[in-house]
C-alpha cells in the first residue's frame, strides 16, 4: 500500500508541471471599427491618439483579468471604456440615424453559462453594455428593444442621460456630409472586446451607434446573439464589425464556433475563411476578433484596416490600426 501510494505521489508531482503549463494565462482581445481605416485618412496626430486610446480600453480590462476577475467583468470594462470615448461609434459620439437621433445597440454572452443579453435602438442609456449585461442577469429576455429596454434599464438603476449625450460635433458633421450625399460610409467603428480569463472561461461583448443614416429601425448584427456577439467554453469568444447585414445572414460569430467544433478547424481558419474568403465572396465588408478556449487569438478584416489591440498575462499589449 504504501509503495502504492508513493507510486502515485511520484507520478502526480511528474504530471503537475505539464498540467500547469497546459492552462493557458487570461487573455484579452478589442476592436474599435472596421473601414476605410488607412494613413491617409487617418492623420498622424489622430493615429496617436487613437493608439493611446485603445491602450487604455485595454487597460481597463486588463486590471480587471490580472486581479483575477472574470472574462465578463473585464469586456465590460473595456466596452464601457470605448463607449465613454467619442472616436468610436458606440455610446458617446455614435453615428446619427437617417432622423438625426443616436440609436444604440449592444450585446454580450458568457461562454460559462451560455447566457447572452442584448438591448437594440435605445436612446437614452449611458452604457448600452452594461443594459445588455442586465438584461442577461436580471430579467428572462435576452433581448430588449426601444423603450422598453429603456425602462427596464430604469428599473434596474442604470444611468440615463438625454439623448444630447451621445452628439458630438464631429459626428453630427459626417452625418450632414452623408445626408448630402445620400451614402452611407463613415470612419468610426463599433466595440468590442473578449476575454479568456484565469479560470478558463470565456466571455463577449459589443457595443454600436449602428449605421450612419440608417433608417425604418435598422438594427444590426451587434445585438444579435450568434451574428456579432458569441462565447461558449468549449470553443471560442467572438465580437464582429462591419456591414451588420452580412453578419446576420451568416450568423458569422457563432460559425467560428461551429467551424472549429464540426470540422475540426483552428481559431485562425475558421475566422480567416469566414471573413476573407465567405464574407468577401459576398461583398460583406467587415472584421471580427476571437480568442479561444487554449488563448489563441485571432483579428481577421477585410477592409483596408481595422482598429484592434490584445494582451496576454504576461506580455506586453499591442494596438494596431492598418494592415
Amino acid at each position: 500500500m504504501k509503495h502504492l501510494t508513493l507510486t502515485f505521489i511520484i507520478c502526480f508531482l511528474i504530471a503537475l508541471p505539464h498540467a500547469m503549463a497546459q492552462q493557458p494565462g487570461w487573455v484579452l482581445v478589442i476592436h474599435g471599427g472596421a473601414g476605410n481605416i488607412t494613413p491617409a485618412r487617418v492623420a498622424p496626430e489622430k493615429q496617436v491618439i487613437y493608439e493611446a486610446k485603445l491602450q487604455e480600453a485595454l487597460t481597463a480590462g486588463q486590471q480587471v483579468l490580472a486581479g483575477g476577475g472574470t472574462a465578463m467583468d473585464a469586456v465590460i470594462a473595456a466596452v464601457q471604456f470605448m463607449e465613454e470615448c467619442p472616436l468610436f461609434n458606440s455610446g458617446k459620439g455614435a453615428v446619427f440615424n437617417a432622423e438625426g437621433k443616436n440609436e444604440l445597440d449592444a450585446s454580450v454572452m458568457d461562454g460559462f453559462t451560455g447566457k447572452a443579453g442584448a438591448v437594440a435602438g435605445v436612446t437614452i442609456i449611458r452604457s448600452p453594455v452594461e443594459a445588455a449585461r442586465r438584461v442577461m442577469d436580471s430579467s428572462q429576455h435576452v433581448m430588449l428593444s426601444g423603450k422598453g429596454a429603456e425602462a427596464f434599464a430604469r428599473e434596474q438603476g442604470l444611468q440615463m442621460v438625454d439623448p444630447s449625450y451621445f452628439h458630438t460635433d464631429e459626428s453630427w458633421q459626417e452625418y450632414m456630409k452623408v445626408k448630402e450625399r445620400l451614402e452611407q460610409e463613415g470612419r468610426k467603428g463599433t466595440v468590442g472586446a473578449v476575454a479568456l480569463d484565469s479560470h478558463g472561461n470565456l466571455a463577449a461583448a459589443t457595443s454600436t451607434g449602428g449605421m450612419t443614416f440608417k433608417k425604418y429601425g435598422r438594427i444590426g448584427d451587434s445585438p444579435v446573439i450568434g451574428a456579432g456577439t458569441y462565447a461558449s467554453n468549449e470553443s471560442c469568444a467572438v465580437s464582429c464589425t462591419g456591414h451588420g447585414e452580412y453578419f446576420i445572414r451568416n450568423s458569422v460569430a457563432y460559425d467560428v464556433s461551429a467551424r472549429m467544433l464540426y470540422l475540426g478547424e483552428t481559431l485562425e481558419q475558421a475566422a480567416e475563411y469566414i471573413i476573407n474568403e465567405k464574407l468577401k465572396s459576398q461583398g460583406g465588408a467587415g472584421g471580427l476578433i476571437a480568442v479561444d478556449k487554449n488563448g489563441n487569438i485571432s483579428m481577421p478584416f477585410n477592409t483596408p484596416g481595422m482598429f484592434r489591440g490584445f494582451v496576454k498575462q504576461g506580455a506586453e499589449p499591442r494596438v494596431l490600426m492598418f494592415r
